[in-house]
Order: structure tokens, then C-alpha cells, then sequence
């Protein structure tokens, strides 16, 4: 008969150690580890060649706070001493003077010395008793165990028991002590060979070695008739490997990009740095409005000017902005002032990358596009808003195109991203008509969750940007996505992420 290799050697060792033997030190005896000696133990159990008996014990060490005492006395050991010193009786306020504690340290011993019953407290003096004499020089089932412990000893109960320590004693001493002893609870393994292990020994048993992989030696001598191989158990615990991979917020960024390419858009690019004109003027922004001001918008020292597009354009604008132009609206009815338009911001919102391509958009030709990218406003900081956040934009333009278009295409970019859930809501911006905002519904949290606004440009918008058809527009808001979809509760969460969740977010939703 055969037996897999680490099996016999195990066997044949116990047949001539003495019994019982601890797994421990039958795994330095054969020079293996622990972990597949043990294996071999349960498997020659299970087979009725050995016993293996487990006995619970606790195992003592000493915690951080029980290391400082180790060496030192106890704080009310260093109290009685100096009672001793002044004839038994001494004022709280002077304890401190005459040893290494502070004052807050003798008012927390006070409960110490009064379970002992080694001194009390009249009035503001402490006074000795005739107990804390008698136990001077008597050391305490704690200090003992303290004293044993020292320099990081660990050590079995029986094994405290044999020293001469009254265990249980210390440990009800030690309870109340935060930090001062650690005690836990191990499992001591001994294995013995039973009589059908010693018969089968006696018969003549040898072992087959196994082997994890087939080196060209074993094939080259015929080796591996005599081996077998390990089979690997694809259920065991394995060591976590963590590869690179990209950020979880950059990951959403990719996947809006994907799905909008996946629908028929073409992605356009705009600089970060724009001008008034594209930000505000193109989008019909009165030079007056309160998002304008300085403590709203980053303003930008240099350059200190922009450049505007061809004349044309520009008072094509300016005629809008003043008395509608040739869109059949009043306009503002003010003077527009070109020297603000040429003014440099970061930009607020990606709108104006999607007006710089509908001026530049053949008229006549329908047309989809989407920007994605960083936006700059004046936000007050707190869990969901921060003063850089990314959006994406987008338009249709189409003369056929109508609001169930821009609905449904909303729609059906949030099914792609995992929200099946959308609703709208009639709002008002000021270059859309009519306007709705767009809401997801979040099942963990049982509630509505605004996304960002859409609308119809308004023909303040596209008239004088030399388009005609219909326009379809959309902003919405990426930190929040992003939050929904890794279940983040701030946005400080996405952008200061600590490491442990950055290696566990996983790759995709299930």
C-alpha cells in the first residue's frame, strides 16, 4: 500500500516518537511547515491511522500600558511608598512632589489604593493604612503576573500556575486596568498513532511523493511514473493581488464618453480658458447678470484678453443682445459692451464648447455632439459640491428633432449607465425654451436625485450662430453619476479616496 508522501512521513515519525506529540513540534521534527503537516494529520484521521486531540487554553501577554509596569511599580505601590516616608499621612497636593506621578495620575490610583484597602482618602489628605504596611513588602498576584511577562514574555495559564502565581487573582486585579494584560484563547494540537496506523507500518507501507508541476527531468527519467501530482484546490484562500488600474471617477468618465460614441456623436474639445463671448454672450447671457460677477466666476490676469471670432458674429450678437436682431425678440435692450466680451474665465460650463460647434455645424445637416470636461465656478465647498466639477454637454441639431427626442435620447444615456429609472421636470434656463431637469431614481436610498438640465436653444441662441434648425440640448453633472454609481456619500470621497477603497472598487456594477 501507498500513501501520498507527507502522509507516510508523518506516520513513520510518530511510530517512533513518544505519544502524544504536539503538531507544532512533530512539523520541526520532519522540517516542514506547520500548515500541510496538519493537513496530513486530519487526512491520516479521517482514515483511522491517528488521533489528534485539541485542548483550548489562554495565552498571557502583556498590553501596551501593562508593558510601562513591568519593570516599575504599580502607581498606588508608588504612593504608599511615599506614605511610608512621611509617617503614614500626606497631603494629596504634595503626593506628586514626592514621586513620578502627576496629580492626574494620584487622583485615577485613589480607586486602586481604596480596593486594596492600602490607604483612604480624609479630606484633602491621604492617609496609610495599617494594610498597606503589612503588604509593603508583599507582592501582589498582578505584579507577579506584570513580573513574569516582562520584555514581551508570552506564557500558558498552567505555565503562570507552576511559577507560583494565583492567576485567576491577577486577572480580577488586571480587569478593570485598561491595556494591561491581553489574554487569548489558542488551540494546542497533539496527535498520537492508533493501533491500525502501527499495523499498517508493520505491513510494509511506503510513500508517493507528490509533485505541483511535471519538470522535463521527471519525463526525461521516467520519474514521474513514481509521483503524483498535486491537484490544486481552486477554492482555497489565495493572497489578494491588486493590479493597476484606473481611477474609479476616471472609469466613469471613459464609460459616458463610450456610450455616447456607442449612440452616433462626435466628441469636440474646447479650452479651458474661454472667452466671455463663448461662455455667456453666445448663450445670450445679459453682460449684467449675477453669474458674471466676480464672486461667481473665475476671471483669469493673463492673458487678460481673448480673441473673437470673425465681425460678422460678433455683431450678430451684439444685435441680439440689444434688440433681438433678426430673431423676432426684443433682446435686453442695452448697450452691449464688446471689451467685456473679449474678458478670459475658466470656463463655467461646457456650453460653450457646444456653441463654438454649432457656429462652425453646416447648415442644413443634422448633427450630433458632446463634450466632456472640467468646469470652474466660486461653489462653496461642502459633501457634494466642490469649486472644479466635470459636466458633460450635448446637442442634436435637426429641423425634425423635437422634445420627445432630447427626452428619450436622455433616457436611453442613463439605461446605458445603469439608471433605468429617469424622470423630467419643467424648469426654466435662461438659452433653453422649454427647459426640464433631469432626475435619476436611487433605489438604495429610496429617493429622487436632480442630475443636471435640457432643453430647446432658444433662437437667441441659434440664430445668430447662422443655425436654423432645431437645436437639442443637455448639461449634466458628472461627480454626482459617479457618486451614485461607487455609492460614495461625499465628493470628498472620489477625490481624496484613501487607498484600501481604491484597490476594492470593483471594475464594473453588477
Amino acid at each position: 500500500m501507498e500513501l501520498p508522501q507527507i502522509q507516510y512521513d508523518v506516520l513513520a515519525s510518530l511510530g517512533e516518537l513518544p505519544q502524544p506529540i504536539n503538531i507544532t513540534e512533530l512539523a520541526a521534527k520532519l522540517g516542514r511547515d506547520q500548515s500541510p503537516v496538519m493537513a496530513a494529520c486530519i487526512e491520516l484521521q479521517e482514515s483511522g491511522l491517528l488521533q489528534i486531540n485539541e485542548v483550548a487554553f489562554d495565552e498571557f501577554s502583556l498590553g501596551k500600558e501593562g508593558r510601562h509596569f513591568a519593570d516599575a511599580p504599580l502607581p498606588e505601590r508608588a504612593i504608599v511608598s511615599v506614605l511610608l516616608a512621611r509617617d503614614g499621612i500626606c497631603k494629596l497636593t504634595e503626593v506628586p512632589n514626592h514621586c513620578g506621578l502627576n496629580a492626574g495620575q494620584v487622583g485615577q490610583s485613589l480607586r486602586w489604593l481604596n480596593q486594596r484597602g492600602w490607604a483612604k482618602k480624609e479630606g484633602d489628605t491621604l492617609v496609610l493604612s495599617d494594610k498597606g504596611r503589612d503588604e509593603n513588602d508583599v507582592k501582589q498576584p498582578d505584579e507577579l503576573l506584570l513580573a513574569d511577562l516582562a520584555h514581551d514574555r508570552v506564557a500558558r495559564k498552567d505555565e503562570l500556575v507552576a511559577r507560583g502565581i494565583d492567576v485567576d487573582a491577577a486577572v480580577k486585579l488586571l480587569a478593570k486596568r485598561k491595556g494591561f494584560l491581553n489574554i487569548k484563547q489558542r488551540t494546542d494540537r497533539k496527535v498520537s498513532i492508533t493501533d491500525k496506523g502501527r499495523q499498517l507500518l508493520a505491513a510494509g507501507v511506503t510513500g508517493r511523493k507528490k509533485v505541483t508541476r511535471l519538470t522535463p527531468e521527471l519525463l526525461a527519467d521516467g520519474g514521474w511514473r513514481n509521483v503524483d501530482l498535486q491537484p490544486y484546490d481552486v477554492t482555497l484562500a489565495a493572497k489578494k493581488l491588486y493590479p493597476g488600474k484606473e481611477h474609479a471617477f476616471q472609469r466613469t468618465l471613459d464609460k459616458v464618453r463610450r456610450v455616447f460614441l456607442e449612440m452616433g456623436f462626435t466628441e469636440i474639445v474646447s479650452p479651458w480658458i474661454e472667452s466671455s463671448f463663448w461662455d455667456f454672450d453666445a448663450l445670450f447671457q445679459p453682460q449684467d447678470h449675477p453669474a458674471r460677477d466676480m464672486q461667481d466666476t473665475f476671471y483669469v490676469a493673463k492673458p487678460n484678453r481673448c480673441r473673437l471670432p470673425d465681425d460678422t458674429l460678433v455683431e450678430s450678437i451684439k444685435s441680439t443682445h440689444e434688440n433681438g436682431g433678426d430673431t423676432g425678440s426684443t433682446g435686453w435692450q442695452y448697450r452691449w459692451n464688446r471689451d467685456l466680451a473679449h474678458k478670459p474665465v475658466l470656463r463655467t460650463h461646457t456650453t460653450a464648447a457646444t456653441c463654438r460647434a454649432l457656429a462652425a455645424h453646416a447648415q442644413g445637416t443634422p448633427g450630433k455632439y458632446f463634450v466632456i470636461g472640467p468646469v470652474f465656478r466660486r461653489e462653496t465647498v461642502d459633501y457634494k459640491h466642490l469649486p472644479v466639477f466635470h459636466q458633460v454637454d450635448g446637442i442634436i441639431v435637426d429641423k425634425r428633432a423635437s422634445l420627445a427626442t432630447l427626452l428619450g435620447t436622455l433616457a436611453a444615456f442613463y439605461k446605458k449607465m445603469g439608471f433605468p429609472k429617469i424622470r423630467f421636470r419643467p424648469s426654466f434656463f435662461p438659452y433653453t425654451e422649454p427647459s426640464a431637469e433631469v432626475y435619476l431614481w436611487l433605489e438604495h436610498r429610496d429617493e429622487w436625485v436632480e442630475m443636471g438640465g435640457s432643453g430647446i436653444f432658444r433662437p437667441e441662441v441659434t440664430l445668430p450662430l447662422g443655425c436654423r434648425d432645431r437645436v437639442l440640448a443637455w448639461g449634466l453633472g458628472l461627480e454626482r453619476l459617479a457618486m451614485m454609481i461607487h455609492n460614495l456619500k461625499s465628493i470628498g470621497d472620489l477625490y481624496f479616496a484613501t487607498m484600501p477603497w481604491l484597490r476594492e472598487a470593483p471594475l464594473c456594477r453588477s
